[in-house]
């Protein structure tokens, strides 16, 4: 019983991807990306295109303010429209910061072998690194709740916990 409990499936979760203006703006590296995404088994269940003011950064962003990068941070997402995703998966949280990879857009670029990850990809700089991935279940849920008002993620993964279950 134990081996079981090891080999078993982390649970269904759900965590907010955004792909920022500096990605957003050009589609063919959209249509790539959500490739990406979907050949790495997480499933969009909602989206969202973005068009920020600065209060809404600064609200989203609200945990970074009074570091140096944070107005360079606001700017760059009003600068141009963004696209949400919720996605879901086992898993879903760790697994998307693993397909992003380094917050720091050289670390995957210039440090690794290969480029690493989808901001050594598309990213620009640090700061304009092409892209967000909720750190945990807790901030997935607020920042789920910013962007899709609303919706309940709580109700949404109860239900689709049972629709999979029921499925198997």
């Amino acid at each position: 019983m134990a081996a079981h409990k090891q080999c078993a499936k982390p649970g269904l979760e759900v965590t907010l991807a955004l792909l920022k203006p500096s990605t957003c703006s050009y589609q063919p590296d959209v249509s790539a990306i959500l490739r990406h995404i979907k050949a790495n088994d997480l499933d969009i269940v909602r989206t969202a295109k973005l068009y920020w003011t600065t209060q809404e950064a600064v609200q989203f962003y609200e945990e970074h303010q009074g570091r140096f990068y944070f107005p360079r941070l606001v700017a760059g997402m009003t600068s141009g429209p963004s696209m949400a995703l919720a996605l879901a998966g086992h898993d879903a949280i760790a697994r998307w910061r693993a397909l992003l990879g380094p917050t720091k857009v050289y670390r995957g670029r210039w440090e690794e072998p290969h480029p690493v990850g989808l901001r050594a990809l598309y990213g620009r700089s640090d700061t304009l690194n092409g892209f967000h991935g909720s750190d945990a279940p807790a901030t997935a849920k607020r920042e789920l709740s910013l962007v899709f008002e609303g919706w309940n993620v709580d109700w949404w993964l109860e239900q689709e916990t049972k629709r999979r279950q029921a499925l198997q």
